[in-house]
């Protein structure tokens, strides 16, 4: 289910809610095509293992959220943007924006050149929109734009047709960003989160293209999670053994398709139109139908569940949340 609920037994990556990526989104910005909008969804507001609500806090602050962009196609960085909040001891947060080039980009720290700084992190249904350096920046509480049946899909693919996000948030960290900081062509993107409480960072979560964490167990989900994508290809008979077992295909056939799943990077060229899995991807993609019929083989190709009505048609576009944490 897109990344959501992607630690252990349907659990949070290290037991904490607001490492947990859910989605992430790429596509040129509606009628300005030299700027494109990047989307990291974080946080699910409900959780299934524990059942109930999440924290209301929206981000840690003992966390980086982590932007990585390959411009090369060697699967590692040469771009990254990272995202850090501060405490929020009385109900509210803020957030800074850096980003880094070069060698440094593909390392691990909360260093970078500072584009934004103090931005408010929206709890209510306004959103509150930061600008700096050619850049818009929000964060905060949002409408979960994914959709799927889950309940289906648990239920050994037996889809109703019921949407188990349709009531549900997540927090979004929307970046509004010129073509000119980017490259005109195809690049490779991934979002991340780094735990930052024992002292030294730790990769709690990585991802890209939606639903991956479902065809790993174990111990191979906890060494995926960790791992970089320019090593994904560890991972092709792991993927291939799901593919096999699940959707019914010949060991040569689930091995091609293991391929074209791995690295777990979703490429994005800014001068075309974003339709996944091709280009990007926008909110109105039916990633779900995508997957399905990539699990079953074709046997199956929809759990009859369509997209969000509450978007925006404007930054930041994802919709506003379902219920307000706290007063603006």
């Amino acid at each position: 289910m897109s990344h959501h609920y992607s630690g252990p037994n349907l659990g949070f990556p290290r037991g904490d809610a607001r490492l947990d990526l859910t989605d992430l989104y790429a596509f040129p910005k509606p009628g300005e095509p030299g700027k494109s909008i990047l989307i990291m969804d974080v946080h699910p507001s409900v959780g299934l293992s524990p059942k109930g609500p999440t924290t209301p806090e929206p981000f840690a602050p003992t966390a980086i959220y982590e932007l990585k962009i390959d411009t090369n196609g060697d699967a590692v960085a040469d771009i990254a943007y990272r995202v850090r909040f501060s405490s929020s001891d009385d109900g509210a947060q803020t957030a800074a924006l850096r980003r880094v080039e070069g060698a440094e980009a593909a390392g691990t720290s909360d260093g970078g050149r500072l584009i934004v700084d103090g931005a408010p992190v929206s709890m209510g249904r306004d959103a509150r929109v930061t600008e700096g350096g050619g850049y818009r920046f929000f964060a905060g509480w949002r409408s979960d734009p994914f959709f799927f049946d889950t309940q289906g899909a648990i239920n050994n693919l037996q889809f109703t047709g019921d949407d188990f996000f349709a009531d549900k948030d997540i927090c979004s960290i929307v970046l509004e960003v010129p073509n000119s900081a980017l490259v005109p062509k195809k690049m490779g993107l991934w979002h991340r989160t780094l735990d930052g409480v024992s002292g030294k960072w730790i990769q709690a979560e990585r991802g890209a293209r939606p639903s991956q964490s479902i065809f790993l167990t174990g111990a191979e989900e906890g060494a995926y999670m960790a791992g970089e994508p320019k090593d994904d290809a560890r991972f092709v008979s792991v993927f291939a053994h799901s593919l096999e077992h699940t959707g019914g295909y010949t060991p040569e056939d689930a091995t091609r398709v293991a391929r074209t799943l791995l690295p777990d990077i979703l490429f994005y060229d800014p001068t075309r139109p974003a339709a996944f899995p091709d280009n990007g991807r926008s909110l109105t993609d039916d990633v779900a139908d995508i997957f399905i019929t990539i699990i079953t083989d074709g046997k199956q190709t929809s759990d009859n569940v369509g997209c969000h009505s509450d978007l925006l048609a404007g930054f930041p576009y994802v919709g506003p949340p379902h219920k307000v944490r706290s007063p603006q």
